[in-house]
């Protein structure tokens, strides 16, 4: 653990100061902490089981997942909930969604462990579907997509983690050893309340936190530095309050990301007042992505444990797939009769990165699981999905030559 530490401190800061050359090399930190974090789990007396496997690890995870879903429902751009494109935002979250996560847990059921159960294939189907466009960075940069597939792809990664978090808890109840339940039934008595108690947990603290800040800065009371800190407490406090009440953190911030923008951005907008929430948001971003550096760091350890355990030929072809043919075929489908253009259809198809997100739900699954082959698969399926990922959409753009048509902005 201290190994760990020490490699992440020196690192991060290495990479603060070296950022705008390494980003000019198409050098992007993922990438890097993945690198260091294979090699500290290759360092002799490092233990990196325990290292995942822990109390600690498992913690931190849920905070920064809790952290993670505020943001991303906060961020989204074009003044309006689901963004410049909302009803081709509506048919990613509310049709290609569910029917890539049907897809893996059918193709799981064929290709993984016969041993894994309905419940774990439905957990990993969850963790490995949603995407994550940060891996992805020199694709988006790069003047690969057009502006319109890119817009829409940010609202997908903004919201599709929070809408399977519900899922994956229930999974997990059901799968996992910490709140174990012996029938489905059972697991929706607990995952139902649990989902209710945190959408008004995150409708009244996210409401409640964006409209005094509305009255605050009416007044005049705050300053820039104590809108970002306030910004901070939200998802923290949001978090905290849930789980000691009994509900679904990750979906009381989800939703106290959404209620909080609404009200801070879209509301005033709409009376002609200017609200910079991409200001307030600042403080937070920057902590958030300290945070995830971890998350790589994390996920270089599992690769060096994957390895060590073996990847079997069907796991491998089970975790090419999910990043292919289980999200092209779903959005193709529901994107039929929409007014984007073959080539666009086909571009918003094709872009799917994993990333922290995915990387945190397989470390909650890892330690919540039973130890053996349960656990040891959805790590496994997690480290090669999101390897795989980083390597086909953030390394592979950087290496080709950037072009521009007429569709990109």
């Amino acid at each position: 653990m201290i190994l760990s530490l020490v490699v992440l401190a020196a690192i991060t800061g290495a990479w603060a100061l070296l950022a705008g050359r390494l980003r000019r090399a198409h050098v992007r930190l993922p990438f890097v902490m993945v690198l260091a974090g294979i090699v500290t789990g290759l360092v002799p007396g490092n233990t990196v089981v325990e290292t995942l496997d822990s109390t600690v690890a498992q913690h931190g995870a849920e905070v920064i997942l809790a952290v993670l879903l505020f943001v991303d429902a906060g961020k989204i751009g074009g003044g309006r909930l689901l963004g410049d494109e909302p009803a081709l935002a509506v048919r990613l979250l509310l049709v290609a969604l569910p029917l890539s996560v049907a897809a893996a847990f059918l193709l799981g059921a064929v290709l993984l462990p016969g041993a894994l159960t309905w419940p774990a294939l439905l957990l990993i189907a969850c963790m490995l579907v949603p995407i994550d466009l940060a891996p992805a960075e020199s694709l988006l940069a790069g003047g690969f997509l057009p502006a319109r597939v890119r817009g829409v792809l940010s609202v997908e990664s903004g919201y599709n983690d929070g809408l399977v978090s519900p899922v994956f808890a229930f999974a997990l109840i059901l799968a996992g050893t910490s709140a174990a339940a012996d029938t489905p039934l059972e697991a929706l008595g607990a995952a139902l309340p649990s989902a209710a108690i945190a959408i008004v947990s995150g409708l009244l603290i996210g409401g409640t936190v964006a409209s005094l800040m509305n009255l605050a800065e009416h007044a005049e009371w705050m300053t820039g530095q104590s809108r970002r800190i306030a910004v901070v407490v939200a998802p923290l406090l949001t978090y905290a309050a849930t789980v000691a009440v009994g509900g679904n953190g990750f979906v009381a911030s989800f939703v106290c990301g959404i209620t909080f923008r609404y009200l801070r951005e879209i509301v005033p907008r709409r009376n002609l007042k200017a609200v910079h929430i991409e200001h307030d948001l600042q403080l937070l971003e920057d902590l958030t992505a300290l945070l995830t550096i971890g998350m790589w760091l994390y996920l270089g350890n599992a690769v060096v444990l994957t390895l060590r355990d073996g990847v079997t030929g069907p796991v491998v072809v089970f975790c090419l797939a999910v990043l292919t043919v289980v999200r092209f075929l779903p959005v193709l489908a529901a994107t039929v009769g929409t007014s984007l253009s073959r080539g666009e259809r086909l571009a918003l198809a094709a872009v799917g990165p994993r990333g922290t997100s995915s990387v945190v739900f397989g470390l909650l699954a890892f330690n919540d699981l039973p130890s053996g082959e349960l656990a040891g698969t959805a790590l496994t399926a997690m480290t090669v999905t999101v390897v795989a990922g980083v390597l086909l959409f953030g390394v592979g753009p950087a290496v080709l030559p950037r072009t521009r048509s007429s569709g990109v902005a």
